[in-house]
């Protein structure tokens, strides 16, 4: 309260008073200096006022995208009284991390692979993998997606694609059986190109050894993918067929009885049967006999047989 006291000419004075009210400005507080990553939302809501206006065209209580850097914000606030007061705020955008999946991918399948991203501190992969350790995709093509987080909090992502080539249908064809001296040609399918092992080529007939033997296909189709198929091939022996040892004997018109041996059935030539009598014909005939084993392998032998005209008397 202020007094004022006035006297006038003839030494008259009076009095009167005036009060003065001073307001303690308001004490706005614009919050505290924020950091966050390029492309995240920020909301500033000043205290201790009633009424804001902040700088950089922004809104008090209303979200916004801050700019790339360090910005200062300053908010004016108003009390009921009419007095003002500012405060600043410090917002500090940083940049997202450049995260980097990695080159896409192209394998054959069963091969197996791993993603390794970089430019960030840490990384969450989709499609259940890990970062850095291997897995077996699975045929075809797909994409995997990976979340990079950097120290201070700030992700992004990318991508990869992996593409998985099927195996050939190598196949080496069907086993087999024969008889030894008779040539196989074993020929693959399902690939482009092929290689066999026990040194023979594909298409090319050959001679195979006695007994049971596995040939083992290898192909290759036009993406460089490789697998393999196996045939097994069974060679039989001839059966040991013998058709008896040469015989001489004399025009007594006695019957022959020829029965070979080594096979399980024969023929004979000359219109006999085997073990059956004949009349053999009077000088020297070779009977010639094939024999069939059981594995339908056959063998042929000869027998001389000389029949003697008896003496004149």
């Amino acid at each position: 309260t202020y007094t004022g006291t006035g006297t006038d000419g003839n030494g008259c004075s009076n009095t009167d008073e005036v009060i003065l009210t001073v307001y303690a400005l308001p004490n706005v507080f614009a919050g505290s200096d924020e950091g966050l990553c390029v492309g995240e939302t920020l909301i500033l809501s000043a205290t201790g006022a009633d009424s804001y206006s902040w700088t950089n065209g922004i809104t008090d209580g209303v979200s916004f995208i801050p700019t790339l850097g360090t910005t200062s914000y300053t908010v004016t606030g108003t009390d009921i009284n009419g007095c003002v007061n500012t405060d600043d705020v410090a917002v500090l955008v940083n940049p997202l991390p450049t995260v980097d999946a990695g080159a896409d991918q192209t394998f054959c399948e069963g091969t197996s692979t791993s993603v390794n991203g970089s430019g960030a501190t840490s990384y969450i992969w989709d499609n259940g993998v890990s970062d850095g350790v291997s897995f077996n995709p699975s045929v075809g093509t797909s994409t995997y997606t990976v979340v990079g987080t950097d120290g201070l909090g700030c992700q992004n992502t990318d991508e990869l694609t992996i593409t998985i080539n099927a195996l050939p249908p190598v196949n080496a064809g069907s086993d087999d059986s024969f008889c030894i001296g008779n040539s196989a040609t074993l020929s693959g399918s399902g690939a482009n190109t092929y290689e066999w092992d026990n040194g023979i080529n594909d298409g090319v007939s050959f001679i195979p050894p006695s007994g049971t033997e596995t040939y083992t296909l290898t192909g290759t189709d036009s993406n460089g993918c490789i697998n393999s198929d196996e045939v097994v091939l069974t060679v039989y022996e001839l059966p040991n067929v013998f058709a008896g040892s040469d015989q001489e004997l004399c025009d007594y018109g006695d019957l022959l009885t020829l029965s070979a041996t080594g096979a399980d059935s024969y023929s004979w030539s000359n219109g006999i049967t085997d073990g059956v009598g004949f009349l053999p014909s009077l000088g020297t005939t070779s009977y010639t006999v094939t024999g069939t084993g059981v594995n339908g392998c056959v063998n042929t032998d000869d027998v001389a047989v000389v029949v003697n005209p008896l003496p004149a008397l």
